[in-house]
């Protein structure tokens, strides 16, 4: 299957793509808008196999550009809008795009890095009905090619977490295959409607809250950015019945939650909230359902997998500080040698299936890490109990091991969390000239007031003596990608000069 079945299979004149207060399309909008941009880019010498750039804001321009290059054999590589100059030429020396398509007058930095290095630039608008407008003329015909399941359509880098980024290729297969799987696992239909407030640059946002509810058939509804303060009024007034984001997106709603007035149980239309890119401390996942009355599901997920590999079932047990099981996925426990363990046995997580990319981008020595008897390994460190949920345990590299004992940071940020007095929580490695590494943390505290000598004494009750923090620094906020991953090695980085 192909990305534009997606979009055929859609009910013709039902609401595909909405923006709150703006422009709203049906599914045959949007596909002859992809299929008039795809002859554009066609006649401005895209060819198959061609990787064009793209950097925007959330929005229609950005899903029907990724449609429209993908359908004309090309591969769509998006790019955060927020980069620095510098950013925008690694990434792009690295992507080689053919051009990239900006919105008219936005992203001086990307403007600036694709004329060092001589990348046309396409300005990408839509019209007040939605039709394209490519470097301001109206873009109106169509082109004949069909791609094929096996043509790469998407373009995106790792999130650097312990290495470099590396390029990931995925294919129309790999992701309608994912799309298919989200919507199997979560149940969803052509009533559903999806509030994307995750960036449409990372695949959280592309594969979860846009492909797989629209091939479910159902709405997309695309703000310009997430607002905490619109969040709730924007459910109400789209009906929206899908949501899925980060923790820090949702620890933001809970701590607003009564000062917005936000709904309780009952009151507004979410059917489920998914927590998903990054770990989401039990407590949260507690007070989060609590709160607002819904089954919030945790998923497991990566770019090298077209998101989503595991999750809590919609309908089943969800278990707090479990990943849940294998979506459609498989997922099994390796050893160094690449050997499937038993149950119970701590070491690498790896997947298998057809959302899983062929391979990084120009970097076999990446490919033969990663790669091991038909396994993607994940660098992930877990364990599957005897019903087949994962837990996750840390990142192989960011494990910290302590005169031999190996702990995880995982278990030491949610012991901290645990404490009421607690936010945010992130353990890391300092080195120690007695162990080798010592564990350290960084806290945001809800009270100034609390003691961090009474969270250490609370942590030492869930905690063996040696996992316990050592060093304690209280900051403002820990630093997080833009899509909300908390990179355990820039924590120790950009806090290096206080411990």
């Amino acid at each position: 299957m192909i990305l534009d079945d997606l979009l055929t299979a859609g009910a013709t004149h039902h609401p595909a793509l909405v923006v709150p207060g703006g422009l709203s399309l049906d599914y045959a909008s949007v596909q002859r808008t992809a299929h008039a941009l795809g002859a554009a880019l066609a006649a401005r010498g895209i060819e198959p196999g061609d990787r064009v750039a793209a950097s925007f804001g959330n929005g229609l321009e950005v899903v029907a550009a990724f449609f429209a290059t993908a359908g004309a054999r090309a591969t769509f590589a998006p790019l955060n809008s927020a980069y620095t100059e510098e950013e925008f030429r690694f990434y792009l020396e690295d992507i080689a795009p053919r051009a990239i398509l900006l919105a008219p007058g936005t992203v001086p930095a990307a403007r600036a890095a694709a004329a060092t290095l001589s990348i046309p630039v396409v300005d990408l608008a839509l019209d007040a009905q939605g039709a394209p407008l490519v470097d301001g003329v109206l873009a109106n015909g169509t082109h004949e090619r069909r791609a094929q399941d096996g043509d790469v359509a998407l373009f995106l880098h790792t999130s650097g977490t312990t290495s470099r980024p590396k390029g990931v290729p995925l294919t129309h297969g790999n992701l309608t295959t994912s799309a298919h799987n989200i919507v199997r696992w979560y149940s969803l239909t052509a009533s559903d409607v999806s509030l994307c407030v995750m960036p449409l640059f990372h695949v959280h946002g592309l594969v979860f809250s846009t492909l797989a509810v629209l091939a479910a058939g159902g709405t997309v509804v695309v703000p310009e950015r997430f607002s905490a303060s619109a969040f709730w009024p924007t459910v109400a007034a789209t009906g929206a019945t899908v949501v899925s984001a980060v923790p820090t997106i949702y620890r933001t709603l809970l701590l607003r939650a009564d000062d917005d007035a936000a709904p309780g149980p009952g009151e507004h239309g979410l059917r489920f909230m998914r927590s998903s890119s990054s770990p989401l401390p039990a407590s949260e996942m507690q007070r989060l359902e609590a709160r607002f009355g819904v089954p919030v599901i945790e998923a497991y997920s990566m770019t090298e997998a077209s998101h989503q590999m595991a999750a809590n079932p919609l309908d089943g047990e969800r278990r707090p500080g479990s990943v849940g099981v294998g979506a459609f996925v498989e997922v099994g426990i390796l050893d160094e040698a690449g050997d499937v363990q038993p149950t119970g046995t701590v070491g690498e997580v790896a997947v298998r299936g057809g959302n899983v990319t062929a391979g990084y981008h120009n970097n076999p020595a990446a490919n033969e890490v990663a790669f091991i008897n038909g396994w993607f390994r994940t660098g992930d460190y877990g364990v599957l109990d005897e019903a087949g949920y994962l837990t996750l345990v840390g990142r192989l590299k960011e494990l910290i091991n302590r005169a031999g004992e190996k702990i995880s940071p995982v278990e030491v940020d949610d012991a901290l969390l645990s404490h009421p007095g607690v936010a945010e929580a992130c353990a890391f490695a300092i080195p120690d000239e007695k162990y080798g590494e010592a564990v350290a943390a960084a806290l945001v505290l809800r009270d100034p007031a609390t003691q961090v000598a009474d969270i250490l004494a609370y942590a030492g009750g869930r905690l063996a003596s040696f996992k316990v923090p050592s060093r304690v620094i209280v900051v403002d906020a820990i630093p997080r990608t833009a899509t909300g991953k908390v990179q355990r090695r820039n924590v120790a980085a950009a806090f290096a000069d206080r411990l």
